[in-house]
Formats: C-alpha cells, sequence, structure tokens
C-alpha cells in the first residue's frame, strides 16, 4: 500500500506524522511519500520533500507567493499521477490541498482522495461542500458538529476528535500550579507576521496595566528563537527591555497554566488556553486586504476557536482595529481582579473541552482511512 501524503505548514508536519504512524502501526508494510515538515521527512524518508516551512498567512502573502505555490503544485500533480498511489491524505492548509486533490482526482479517478482536518466552511462557504465530494472520498473532522454538515450535502465524514486532546493530556498529567493573579502572558502567534502586528498591541496593553497597576507583571512565550529575537526588538523600540516583560522560548503551555490572565493571539493557541483553562482575551491583526476580503465572506460572529465551539462570546475579542490597548488593559483587568468574571469564562472553558470528545484522534483518523482503501 502506497500513500502519498501532504502537510502544508508546521502544524500540518505534526498532525502528519501522528497519522504516518498510527497508520504504520495497523498496516507495516505502508510507504509513504509525499510533502510536509522535517517531522514527517525523519519519520517517512527521503519520499518526503520538506517544504513546511513556506507556509504563509492571508491574501497578500498567497497573492506574492502565487508563483511558487502554482510550481510546487505541478510538482506534486506530476509526481502522483507517476507514482500511483492507493491514497492521497491531504492535511489542513486547504487553499492548496483542496486544489491538489481536486487536480489529482481528474487525473486519477480511482485514487482516493482524504482531507484530514476539515476546512473551516462552516465559516464561510458551506456550498463548496457538494463541489468537495465530486473529488474527495472522506473528510476527517476535528469538531463533532461539522460531520452533519459535510453528510448532509453529500460528503462522508468521520470525525476523529481533536488531536490537541493527546499532546496536552501528558501536561496535565504532572500536578497543577497554582496561578499567580499579578502574571499576564503575552502569546502573539507562531508566525512572523503575527508576531509583527499583534505583539505591539500587546506590549502597549501591558504599559496600560503597568501604569495602573505596579504589581502586575509580564511575561511572553516565543515559538522559536529567531521569533524571541523580533520580540526583543519590538520591545527595544519602544523603550523596553526584557526586565519589563522577558520573552522565554517554548514556554507557551506552561505560562497558560500558571498566568493569571493571558492575551492570546487567535488561532489554535486559544483552544491550547482553552485546554489549561487560562482566562484570556483574544487578539488578532492581519493584512487589510486580508481583513476587507475575510470580512465579506466570514458567516459566523466570532473567530476565537473557543467562542465559535461555545457558540457565544466566552472569551473577549479583539480583532483588526478593535484591538486598542486600554480596552484590552480594562478586560484583562476585570478578569485578574473579579473572581466571579474568571469563574464563569472557565466554566465555559469545561463545556467546550467536553465537546470535543475522547483521546485518540490519529487512531481514530488512520482506522478510517485503512478502512476506506481495504473496503
Amino acid at each position: 500500500m502506497r500513500i502519498y501524503v501532504v502537510a502544508g505548514e508546521a502544524s500540518g508536519d505534526s498532525r502528519g506524522v501522528e497519522l504516518m504512524r498510527s497508520i504504520r502501526e495497523r498496516a507495516p508494510d505502508v510507504e509513504f511519500l509525499g510533502a510536509g515538515g522535517k517531522a514527517m521527512r525523519e519519520f517517512a524518508g527521503p519520499h518526503i520533500f520538506d517544504w513546511a516551512d513556506e507556509a504563509v498567512v492571508g491574501l497578500w502573502d498567497v497573492l506574492k507567493k502565487y508563483g511558487y505555490f502554482k510550481s510546487q503544485l505541478n510538482r506534486m500533480l506530476a509526481e502522483i499521477v507517476k507514482e500511483k498511489p492507493d491514497a492521497l491524505i491531504t492535511i489542513d492548509y486547504p487553499g492548496f490541498n483542496l486544489r491538489l486533490a481536486k487536480a489529482a482526482k481528474a487525473a486519477l479517478p480511482k485514487l482516493r482522495c482524504i482531507q484530514y482536518i476539515s476546512p473551516q466552511v462552516w465559516a464561510w462557504k458551506q456550498d463548496r461542500i457538494p463541489k468537495m465530494a465530486k473529488y474527495l472520498d472522506l473528510m476527517l473532522c476535528l469538531f463533532p458538529f461539522e460531520v452533519p454538515m459535510y453528510e448532509g450535502l453529500g460528503l462522508k465524514a468521520i470525525c476523529t476528535g481533536h488531536p490537541l486532546l493527546d499532546t496536552l493530556a501528558e501536561e496535565t498529567a504532572n500536578e497543577v500550579p497554582e496561578r499567580d493573579p499579578n502574571l499576564i502572558a503575552l502569546l502573539p502567534g507562531s508566525r512572523s507576521k503575527e508576531v509583527r502586528r499583534i505583539f505591539p498591541v500587546m506590549l502597549d496593553a501591558a504599559v496600560h496595566l503597568r501604569s495602573s497597576r505596579q504589581r502586575m507583571r509580564f511575561t511572553a512565550a516565543a515559538a522559536s528563537e529567531p521569533l524571541r529575537e523580533q520580540m526583543l526588538d519590538i520591545m527595544r523600540r519602544r523603550g523596553k527591555d526584557d526586565s519589563f516583560c522577558p520573552v522565554t522560548v517554548g514556554n507557551a503551555h506552561t505560562l497558560m497554566r500558571t498566568a493569571g490572565a493571558g492575551m492570546v493571539c487567535s488561532g489554535t493557541a486559544t483552544l491550547e488556553a482553552t485546554y489549561f483553562r487560562l482566562p484570556m482575551v483574544i487578539l488578532y491583526k492581519t493584512a487589510w486586504l486580508t481583513y476587507a476580503v475575510g470580512k465579506r465572506v466570514v458567516k459566523i460572529p466570532f473567530i476565537g476557536l473557543p467562542n465559535v465551539l461555545a457558540n457565544a462570546m466566552i472569551a473577549p475579542e479583539f480583532i483588526q482595529d478593535a484591538a486598542e490597548p486600554h480596552h484590552i488593559a480594562n478586560e484583562l483587568l476585570q478578569l485578574s481582579e473579579h473572581q466571579g468574571t474568571r469563574s464563569m469564562q472557565q466554566a465555559a472553558y469545561e463545556k467546550v473541552i467536553a465537546s470535543l470528545g475522547d483521546r485518540g484522534a490519529a487512531d481514530r483518523a488512520a482506522t478510517a482511512v485503512l478502512e476506506l482503501l481495504r473496503g
């Protein structure tokens, strides 16, 4: 059995290697090829092309790198046609992956095409689902509410549960540390452009907080050493240094468990913060073109995952021009100083996490893939 796997960024690379490992446990002679990141390549060998560092954010970034992505799509399609695998599994990254799946299905009609981590069409365009059903054989969803939406419009879907439940459960096995009510976590995202746009707002909000509450302390978490240097540079240009806000690397989950409250960049980190019950506000800023287009097509009132899953504003959102430091600071004061506000938010978190189901996402995904291929 030969499976072509494509993941387009670091998070997809992590999900990809989890899935490939689970598939191989059930089918030891399976052969993997495709494109992903370092983890997938280390697991499956040189037949995996490492390109996950090329991830982009927003419409403008995509337009600037259109030629690159077009050439990669053509390269992968040619390889799929040549190698004729039994299945194509595309992981997240729907802007690229769904185009690849459509082209691959047209070239090889018998190819089984599977998308792992469904695109958030519930947020913008459900009418795309019948079109996707023409070239996808299976959609592997993270959230239970997605399955009836896809199946109701003709695309077979299975809920695997969220892989975060597996990775984060190991970290909560130990004793839960006490929260420091005077510590505020700054979590500005894992991409350079997110840090450039969002960290200055977080830093300014911290300055507002310190001016009214001298006891407040701040710590930021960077996803890598280069991002830490970028954040320190932003602080220097604002007349601050790491004595005002230390910047740690790879410390986000510890901060989520110990801080009294936090400012969190919208994305998967908000779901991680929900899992660790961090009282938080959600921030996001992007290029004006991306925001203008997104505002026209997004059909839901929230962008933060805990709010989407709860279908309610349980964590305040500060998006684009609304991301004003003094408003953010005021909301953080409410979270820091009012037990009732924190308790209400954390009680809502409990329901969100319960809605995600049980651990074992990669195992359920692997079982579904092999059943499709064997059945």
